[in-house]
């Protein structure tokens, strides 16, 4: 059942007005949005609901992160401060943000030219080479410095995509998956848009100008732990998960075409997995600070340009490459299950140049984003563990990626990294 926001006791604490309307715009799949109509304007109320992202220290640090982006360019949505110039709410153990309302469009990669593919994956790369500025100036020297890479003036992604000079090996990780031996992309982290499913309409949350609140220790403490580079996933793991996902797809009574597919989906998964057993990478590529769950439900369009990156609840440090990848895998996959590659080719080159990545760093991404996917059962965990069906219409398109970027590995590779 939803949860009533606390209008009242909320909207005391800004200068919002009395409130008109409320209305739910969807529940998402990690946090909570409503339309609300005041005596004073539209704005859209976030709550901030899901246990993993709903720590109020946490949320501020990203509402910081996006003013200082905001600074910078980049096209962000800060929410409004309070009357204590605070922009997290918290009441009845409760935290929310109350944003502007601007309206705004998503779009996927199919509805995007060769040239706004290519602006799109400049604009990641300006997210990611602002994101290290901005955070080194809150926490200091944490982590390297962006190689190579500059914030241009304003978003800095206006000019179309041109090939982009040689800035390292241009190989990608030798190899590919090999066929002979036996032994999804269901998700990578992210996958699941928040507003997946909601109307073409969505809220843009518009910048603010007044600052987010004074700095707390938790934005002063970085999550050090998670520039770890963490493990790839081990198959001994994946191939127990299988067996343990075949089991309730079999006691799922009555049995429907889902079950059929996810039956089929994990047997071929098994196969691929037996035979690609060798091809693990070791561990996770160079870290930064990233957006965490950029794909098209989690970015507005105003017109052909975009207007707001928003939903930063996912706002860490993670290996910047492999979101770049995870994002076009998202952007740019077609309901059939394959990649529209001139599309990825146009975004990748954009990307390199305005993160200062190189080839090398994209291609080796390309390989740690495959061998997740093939490990990854997400959608099929929340159906049949938690009786979840919400990203049920994501797994045809995603499970048959998989296997489809196993067939055409170098082709993806090539597509990213030359």
């Amino acid at each position: 059942m939803l949860h009533a926001p606390p209008l009242g006791a909320l909207l005391r604490r800004y200068s919002a007005g009395t409130a008109l309307t409320c209305e739910p715009v969807d529940e998402g799949l990690l946090n909570r949005g409503y339309r609300l109509r005041t005596t004073r304007g539209r704005y859209f109320l976030k709550h901030h609901f899901d246990p993993d992202t709903a720590d109020p220290a946490s949320i501020a640090r990203q509402h910081r992160a996006t003013a200082r982006l905001a600074d910078l360019g980049v096209p962000v949505a800060p929410p409004l401060p309070g009357h204590d110039g605070r922009t997290v709410a918290v009441v009845g153990g409760h935290a929310y943000a109350l944003h502007p309302w601007i309206d705004g469009r998503h779009r996927h990669g199919a509805q995007l030219t060769p040239g706004q593919c290519g602006r799109l994956g400049a604009l990641l790369g300006v997210v990611h080479a602002s994101l290290e500025q901005v955070m080194r100036a809150a926490h200091g020297e944490l982590l390297p410095p962006v190689r190579g890479g500059h914030v241009p003036r304003g978003l800095g992604v206006d000019t179309p995509p041109g090939s982009d000079a040689p800035t390292g090996d241009h190989a990608p990780p030798a190899g590919g998956p090999r066929r002979g031996r036996r032994r999804d992309p269901d998700r990578a982290p992210g996958y699941a848009p928040e507003g997946r499913g909601a109307p073409s309409e969505r809220p843009v949350r518009a910048a603010a100008t007044a600052p987010a609140g004074p700095a707390t220790a938790a934005e002063r403490t970085p999550p050090v732990a998670a520039a770890v580079p963490a493990a790839s996933p081990d198959p001994a793991d994946t191939f127990v998960l299988i067996e343990d996902l075949l089991a309730r797809v079999r006691r799922h009574r009555p049995a429907d075409s889902f079950d059929e597919l996810a039956r089929h989906r994990l047997l071929e998964r098994r196969t691929l997995l037996e035979r690609h057993a060798d091809r693990r990478p070791p561990h996770s590529g160079p870290v930064g600070w990233v957006h965490g769950d950029f794909h098209p439900f989690n970015l507005l369009y105003r017109g052909d340009a975009p207007a707001a990156i928003v939903d930063w609840d996912r706002l860490g440090v993670q290996p910047r490459a492999e979101e770049a990848v995870r994002a076009a895998a998202i952007f740019f996959v077609r309901p059939d299950g394959t990649l529209d590659l001139p599309k990825a080719r146009e975004y990748a080159r954009a990307y390199r140049r305005a993160a200062g990545a190189t080839p090398s760093e994209l291609g080796a991404a390309v390989h740690r984003v495959w061998w997740e996917r093939l490990n990854d059962f997400w959608m099929l965990r929340w159906h049949y563990e938690r009786g979840d069906t919400r990203a049920d219409s994501q797994f045809p398109a995603a499970s048959a990626l998989a296997v489809w970027w196993t067939r055409e590995y170098d082709a993806v590779c090539g597509a990213f990294a030359a």
